[in-house]
């Protein structure tokens, strides 16, 4: 699995090209060569960015679902939804496609932030908005999600 480290600023040009920070960068470098999935957040107003691997994984997943559901069906039609291949190119720059740019509100300044095998890419100001939004309630949805389930010995 890989694993990506770190939130980096960084600014779009007029074409929707980003260069990828050179920390960031050097994490790829294994995987590089293999192209990258974007595509919307199910949950945010932001984009995450798929290594290969990671997608294909993410995919024979999904394809065990049953077909025969119209629910699943409906689901997998809307996380696909915009879905683009997309590569690092020689110089380190990732070009976000536009339709993807607008979904996002990706204008200028972008955040690229790690969620452990994805990297996440936000607009500056809605990053910042969704960390102080959080920012109040993270100590219970830590002990929510991280805490232990099992028996406390204490």
């Amino acid at each position: 699995m890989t694993s990506f480290i770190g939130t980096y600023d960084c600014k779009a040009d007029a074409k929707g090209r980003i260069m990828i920070p050179v920390a960031l960068k050097n994490q790829m470098v294994p995987i590089l060569n293999e192209g990258f999935v974007i595509k919307r957040s199910v949950f945010r107003n932001c984009l995450e960015l798929y290594p290969m691997a990671e997608w294909n994984q993410l995919m024979q997943q999904m394809n065990r679902k049953n077909r025969f559901r119209k629910k699943n069906n409906d689901f997998i039609r809307r996380f696909t939804a915009g879905v683009k291949l997309v590569e690092i190119d020689a110089t380190g720059r990732l070009l976000i496609p536009k339709n993807l740019m607008s979904v996002a509100g990706i204008e200028k300044e972008v955040v690229l932030s790690s969620a452990i095998n994805i990297v996440e890419i936000w607009d500056k100001d809605r990053y910042e908005e969704v960390l102080e939004e959080t920012a109040a309630d993270f100590a219970d949805l830590a002990e929510e999600v991280m805490g232990d389930d099992g028996d406390d010995l204490s």
